[in-house]
């Protein structure tokens, strides 16, 4: 199997798409939290490449295409937020100090954490830019000396359960202003957390969508300065 699969370059493209596809499928006909898309696709992937034996290396091969398509897919979320300026515009303040706000906590949250489980230097700052981008993290990680395929699988990790639990903590905490929504999923987490977000609604997805770049850029500040902090 493993032989037969190197000689196709499309092999973990298809294997990624069509797991997705089953996990769509799950998420449309049980609409439970867990049955995230992204989250079923990832854990079948792994589970048909250790049942056929089949190495990560031969996966990518075809499965690197569609990582290609990360950059423009996160432009695109300009979109909605070009449809919502006048919004923007009215609350900026109120946006501006909710994303400082999310970026500080996670910040200040991987600290504690850090320091509790006395992690080194290299996993503290691999942890930084777990609310970013993954486009903007792996440089963030690279650039302060993390372990960036680590943080990658972080990035997805934070975005999914985002995803997932956005809804759920909206209600328990009782948030119901579509920009609180919006500020709050984008800068905790990034392009998978914002597709939740518009599914809540237009101005929640442009208000993530926003957070997003702002969040990148003050991670991309805000790091640099966290990591000496341990």
């Amino acid at each position: 199997m493993n032989e037969m699969m190197q000689h196709s370059i499309f092999f973990g493209g298809v294997l990624s798409l069509l797991t997705y596809g089953m996990g769509m499928a799950f998420r449309k006909r049980w609409k439970f939290a867990l049955f995230n898309p992204l989250l079923i696709s990832i854990v079948a992937c792994i589970l048909f490449l250790i049942a056929f034996e089949i190495d990560y290396e031969t996966y990518y091969e075809g499965a690197k295409y569609l990582s290609y398509l990360l950059t423009p897919a996160t432009v695109c979320l300009a979109i909605p937020l070009y449809e919502q300026l006048t919004v923007l515009g009215r609350n900026w303040k109120a946006i501006l100090g909710g994303i400082l706000s999310g970026v500080l906590t996670s910040f200040g949250s991987i600290f504690i954490l850090a320091s509790l489980f006395h992690l080194d230097h290299s996993a503290y700052v691999t942890l930084l830019p777990k609310s970013i981008t993954t486009a903007i993290g792996m440089g963030v990680a690279e650039e302060l000396g993390g372990y960036v395929t680590i943080c990658v699988a972080i990035i997805i990790l934070t975005g999914i359960w985002g995803n997932i639990l956005a809804g759920i903590l909206c209600r328990i905490l009782r948030i119901t202003h579509p920009i609180a929504k919006g500020v709050a999923i984008g800068s905790s987490s990034h392009a998978i957390g914002t597709v939740k977000a518009m599914e809540m609604g237009i101005v929640e997805g442009a208000m993530s969508s926003l957070s997003i770049v702002i969040s990148g850029i003050l991670t991309v500040i805000g790091a640099p300065i966290f990591a000496q902090f341990l």
